[in-house]
């Protein structure tokens, strides 16, 4: 008895994967990938793509029981900016509509004019005229975007803002749009944070916490989290004191995930030299974080993302160096903080592999990439 006690006391050991291919509907020369996950749990994954003369395109195709729908077209012949931290999200809401954002930059124009807008669907098939998200149109940066649910049929974009350039305080605001896509609402939580590193979102069981790179007049740049609770914005809160201390902006931020009060954060650090990846668990709704486990193995490059899983274990993406330049590794961590083996997916060059990016829903779980020519993905199988 006593020896059955204690092995139920040892926390539960951490699975692995296996990685299968995955074929994608996005077309030769696609970028950008990103998923959600829809009211019914199905995986909705959206891309930019090229057309003919030069032209892109925002699509997205669902999968469900084992099968691609027939991909949509959001906004065609729009100046998307190109960059793999600027991921376009395509939200599927409860009760049918549908929300989009991304980001523009001015063709031939301002590098630093960034503009972040919206399109919103009845249906999923008829998108609404592309509305910009923000009630300043100067040509500075708008972006670094991530979207939510309301449970009023609204949606939450929280983004970035460099009024005044970004060697200058930039802020992280909020912006509530109606089912049209129009904006009713514009906020701004956190008037200091760190300028080039995206935004991040997940709902508890308190409310909506945002996970970003914070910034200090000394330059130290941690993951920090910030909670609406009872309709107000907490302080921000640092979930790991690494104090990494740069100069420069590293544009990589943290990846969030909840399931009710149970919180994980994932996010890079190069604190000391160090170039780990780190991840901590909230049981409280972010209110406070328990130690951080480490998951790298070598070099890590960051550009961090997550998904928990239905036993509370967090599923967690990075790129870290290889011969080949980077490659894509994912890492199971029990709820417990026992990190399993680490599975490389995929290697390449760090600038085309992109910023890869986690599915999890039920018995599936996928993750996406780039190369040269097109989006990768690929199945990942429990295997203990």
């Amino acid at each position: 008895m006593l020896l059955i006690a204690a092995l139920l006391a040892l926390p539960l050991l951490s699975q692995t994967f296996t990685a299968t291919p995955l074929a994608n509907p996005a077309g030769a020369g696609s970028l950008q990938p990103n998923w959600s996950v829809a009211p019914d749990g199905s995986a909705v994954f959206s891309w930019i793509e090229p057309s003919p003369g030069g032209a892109f395109g925002l699509r997205y195709s669902v999968r469900h029981s084992g099968s691609w729908s027939p991909a949509v077209t959001i906004a065609a012949h729009r100046h998307f900016f190109h960059h793999p931290a600027e991921m376009p999200e395509v939200l599927a809401m409860p009760g049918g509509h549908w929300f989009a954002h991304w980001v523009e930059a001015p063709e031939g124009g301002d590098s630093d004019a960034e503009y972040v807008y919206v399109s919103s669907s009845a249906d999923g098939a008829h998108w609404s005229m592309p509305l910009q998200a923000h009630r300043d149109h100067s040509a500075v940066l708008h972006g670094l975007a991530s979207m939510i649910a309301n449970p009023d049929g609204t949606a939450s974009i929280f983004w970035l803002e460099a009024l005044k350039g970004e060697d200058a305080p930039v802020s992280m605001k909020r912006t509530i749009v109606d089912a049209a896509g129009k904006e009713i609402k514009e906020e701004t939580i956190d008037s200091d944070v760190c300028g080039c590193c995206p935004t991040a979102v997940a709902k508890t069981a308190k409310g909506l916490l945002v996970a970003y790179r914070d910034h200090t007049k000394d330059n130290i740049r941690d993951i920090a989290v910030t909670r609406l609770e009872n309709g107000r914005w907490s302080a921000a809160k640092i979930v790991h004191a690494d104090n990494w201390e740069i100069e420069a902006c590293p544009t990589n931020a943290a990846a969030v995930a909840a399931k009710g009060d149970h919180v994980a954060v994932a996010w890079y650090t190069d604190a000391q030299d160090s170039h780990r990846e780190l991840m901590a668990f909230s049981e409280d709704s972010g209110s406070s974080f328990g130690k951080p486990v480490t998951l790298s193995v070598g070099h890590a490059f960051g550009y961090t993302s997550m998904a928990l899983d239905e036993d509370g274990g967090a599923i967690v993406s990075w790129l870290e160096q290889s011969p080949e330049g980077a490659r894509v590794l994912v890492r199971r961590v029990t709820g417990a903080g026992v990190a399993g083996p680490v599975v490389e997916v995929a290697k390449g060059g760090r600038m085309a592999l992109g910023y890869p990016k986690l599915f999890h829903n039920g018995n599936d779980t996928f993750v996406v990439w780039g190369n040269a020519q097109h989006i990768e993905t690929a199945a990942l199988a429990k295997k203990n």
